[in-house]
């Protein structure tokens, strides 16, 4: 053990991306990300230690002092855990799982058991660099098996769980033929955390009818007792495990670091207006390419309202950034094709010679050349399907503190729950991302008053619940929370 780590975070990935050169030699790069972007500034205060995973397969570094002064500890992963526990278990079978089955998930048994040994891995790694009586927080879905685990190997631990993506309803995640095995799991923390209260409240009730479930593979069901009710940041509901232990249930909103957003340079923002022949409105949508962000949803809207006439072509320009993600799992090449199908239709119909109107880039973009889009942008659209939060449109807000701007945002996404000065459309229904988007261009053209009262009351919000409150009232109820019953 080390005695200096009294603060671990463990998450499937390490903030850094590493690249191996030919010569075995490597690079290691800041990664983006929203996990890395909430949790960073925390590390940084705590001068605590994350343990992840590097991204290369077979080889990682020695542990290392980032220039911050946070501790990083690589897992290495093999080829062969990377696609059962990564590609397999946690991205074909819990990703579609927890959003409500977009796509069907994939019910593998090798992927499980190469699930279940990952997890051991990372919980062994946690073991050996917590000090005595450390606080863990364990992070996402990929990790749902870790809390239970360090739990039995360090029972000196404090140990929380925060979930960044939806959490199902029973009747969904009952399908899980481990279901029990990850409810465990999960239990292992003395706090369990959601975005919303919902999730809350659908882990809570799932609690009850897994342990009371007939029948199970895995032998007699604990019994469970739950007693209180989710609330936001702070202690109301607990779960009594059958070994006396009580576990919190909470809700924690994830937000940003607003210190890193603000206006871009007018120069900048200038000069980008300039290269897109300075339309009247800008659109811009900025996701991972993944089937649960409703891209191709957003394009079917913007190409059907540019067909009717509701916006220009020469007048009305789209902006999507679409990150690389998951590329070897057959439903996101499917999606991509899709989108970029979309994007060349809709040029090809409405765009001229060097004026294009939807401007399409699929790469990661760095953070300054992101603000220089976000202060462009009119309109931004987020049109999940199902997001455990999406700090993306936290970050738009961020950048529109004047009051300028609009945000159409999926009622799907966690976000809608706090941003309620955006406009909330349905992304399973393209006319209601057309009204929605109409709406906006409408209220910043004909009532600016209106649009900047809706954008306050946005940023105002994210700049008085920001990723330090989230992770301070996380941390203090984990301080509070597994008292024995």
């Amino acid at each position: 053990m080390d005695d200096s780590n009294s603060f671990v975070v463990v998450a499937n990935r390490l903030p850094v991306d590493m690249t191996v050169h030919p010569d075995g030699s490597y690079s290691i790069s800041p990664s983006p990300g929203g996990l890395v972007t909430g949790l960073s500034p925390v590390l940084e205060q705590h001068r605590g230690c994350w343990v992840g995973w590097p991204g290369t397969v077979d080889v990682a570094p020695e542990p290392f002092r980032t220039d911050t002064g946070v501790l990083l500890h690589p897992v290495v992963l093999t080829a062969s855990d990377y696609e059962g526990f990564y590609e397999g278990f946690s991205n074909a079978t819990l990703w579609p799982l927890f959003h409500d089955l977009i796509v069907t998930p994939v019910y593998n048994t090798d992927w499980w058991h190469a699930f279940r040994e990952v997890n051991l891995k990372f919980a062994e790694a946690v073991s050996q660099v917590a000090a005595h009586g450390a606080t863990v927080w364990v992070q996402d879905y990929q990790l749902l098996l870790v809390p239970g685990i360090l739990r039995q190997m360090r029972p000196d631990l404090k140990i929380g769980f925060f979930l960044h993506i939806p959490f199902p309803s029973p009747d969904l995640f009952r399908q899980l033929p481990w279901r029990e095995e990850i409810v465990r799991g999960m239990l292992g923390a003395d706090l369990v955390g959601f975005h919303l209260v919902q999730n809350a409240e659908n882990f809570l009730a799932l609690t009850q009818q897994v342990a009371g479930t007939a029948g199970s593979h895995v032998g007699q069901p604990d019994t469970l007792q739950v007693s209180g009710e989710a609330l936001v940041r702070e202690i109301g509901a607990h779960v009594e495990t059958a070994d006396g232990r009580r576990v919190s249930v909470g809700a924690f909103p994830i937000s940003i670091d607003v210190e890193m957003f603000g206006e871009a340079s007018k120069s900048a923002v200038l000069d980008l207006l300039k290269t897109l022949d300075e339309p009247e409105t800008v659109f811009l949508g900025v996701d991972r390419l993944d089937y649960t962000k409703g891209i191709l949803q957003r394009l079917l809207a913007f190409e059907e309202l540019l067909e009717s006439g509701a916006l220009e072509a020469d007048k009305a320009v789209l902006l999507q950034v679409a990150t690389p993600s998951r590329e070897r799992i057959d439903h996101y090449r499917v999606s991509r094709s899709q989108v970029e199908e979309a994007v060349g239709r809709i040029n090809g119909r409405f765009g001229r010679m060097g004026r294009p109107v939807v401007h399409y880039l699929h790469r990661s973009l760095s953070k300054n050349d992101l603000q220089v889009l976000y202060t462009a942008a009119d309109v931004m659209l987020v049109t999940p399907f199902k997001d455990g939060m999406n700090l993306v449109a936290k970050e738009f807000v961020a950048n529109h503190r004047d009051g300028t701007g609009a945000l159409v945002l999926s009622e799907f996404a966690g976000a809608a729950t706090e941003l309620t000065g955006a406009y909330l459309c349905n992304p399973f229904d393209v006319e209601s991302i057309k009204r929605q988007m109409v709406a906006a261009v409408h209220d910043l053209k004909h009532n600016p008053e209106s649009a900047a009262t809706r954008m306050k009351t946005n940023s105002e919000q994210v700049y008085t619940h920001d990723v330090n409150v989230w992770a301070n009232s996380f941390l203090d109820c984990l301080a509070q929370s597994g008292e024995n019953s």
